[in-house]
């Protein structure tokens, strides 16, 4: 069983850890605390259990996941490798102070960004039999996004507990991080777009990860509000950019907040129009990750652009975030022990024959 669960293994199952990592912040930030510590211990196990699954896939099962890599629906699944590595540095930074362990966390991530960003888009680029746009692409694929997004928030939270220059390369980093992968989700947006909207959408496409078409401008709201927060220290170029800064932060929250009415609608269209059955499924933490984050988001921006009477709508988020981080949970906790009778009921029947 372990290993037939280690071969089916999804390579974007560390989305897990992405979502249980934003609601703690979230938690941690906005209250109860207790929550956001308690999964913040969980998210350790969590990122530990996952890395070792992984590890072992890809030593037992090289060819599946170069398979994976090549497959558009599979392959971008590796960028929650980064954006999980990310998020749980920021967790460690913010709920714990433990600098050096988010500093490692942090050059793990950049390590897997420079392997796995090259690797997925040469791969999928480079692949003889290329799947048709209605077919090939999802809001998965914003996860590309999303890792250099994560990347560019831990690298403005460990730039505050550094003196010169690093604190200056830091943010440098994270400016140019913030940068690309705004301009990476204009691209794949507007292919997102044109699918959704030019070709026929069945319940089975909706797949969960098209949460990350907010998400992706979420964590982007996030990254910019702690740009604009570290224009105020000393780095002159980020003080000249300001305005920039605020306009596309805001830029990014208007999106994200556009999208969200239309990501209910289409749920409630999937899955109670055309009763599209409700059973748990990995991709589902690809939801849960947008709601925190969006509160998240919301909170930083608030603070750092004034604009205080946007809090409710963090906290309101926060409750919707963790009341769908619960609802998965209980779902993946269903699954498991299901599995296992199952897996009980074949070792019986076998050991009867």
């Amino acid at each position: 069983m372990l290993r037939s669960l280690i071969r089916e293994l999804p390579p974007a199952y560390f989305a897990l850890v992405m979502a249980t990592g934003i609601v703690s912040i979230a938690a941690y930030g906005l209250g109860p605390a207790s929550i956001g510590w308690g999964l913040f211990g969980l998210n350790l196990v969590l990122y530990t259990v996952l890395a070792v699954l992984h590890g072992l896939r890809l030593m037992l099962f090289p060819q599946r996941c170069i398979v994976d890599l090549f497959d558009p629906s599979a392959g971008p699944g590796y960028f929650t490798w980064i954006a999980a590595t990310a998020v749980l540095g920021s967790q460690c930074l913010v709920l714990a102070h433990a600098a050096q362990v988010a500093t490692a966390l942090f050059v793990f991530a950049v390590v897997l960004w420079l392997l796995l960003n090259y690797a997925v888009f040469a791969a999928l680029a480079l692949r003889r039999h290329k799947q048709a746009l209605d077919v090939g692409i999802n809001g998965g694929w914003l996860l590309a996004v999303v890792a250099m997004q994560g990347l560019a928030v831990l690298a403005t939270h460990l730039a505050g507990g550094w003196g010169q220059p690093v604190r200056l390369e830091l943010h440098f980093a994270a400016l140019v991080l913030w940068l690309a992968g705004g301009m990476l989700y204009l691209w794949l947006a507007a292919l997102i777009f044109y699918r959704y909207y030019f070709f026929a959408l069945a319940p089975g496409d909706l797949v969960p990860t098209y949460w990350i078409n907010m998400g992706a401008m979420a964590i982007s709201t996030l990254a910019g509000s702690l740009l604009i927060a570290g224009s105020s220290g000393p780095a002159p170029y980020l003080q000249s950019l300001r305005p920039f800064l605020e306009g596309f932060t805001l830029f990014y929250w208007a999106g994200g907040t556009w999208w969200l009415p239309l990501l209910v609608i289409l749920g409630v269209w999937r899955h109670v129009i055309r009763g599209y059955r409700l059973v748990y499924d990995p991709l589902y933490w690809g939801m849960v990750f947008p709601l925190g984050m969006y509160a998240v988001a919301t909170e930083h921006m608030s603070r750092s652009m004034g604009l205080a009477f946007l809090r409710p709508i963090s906290i309101v988020f926060l409750y919707i975030a963790l009341l769908a981080w619960a609802v998965t949970a209980l779902g993946l906790v269903v699954a498991m022990v299901t599995g296992v009778r199952r897996f009980a009921t074949q070792l019986r029947a076998a050991a009867g024959d």
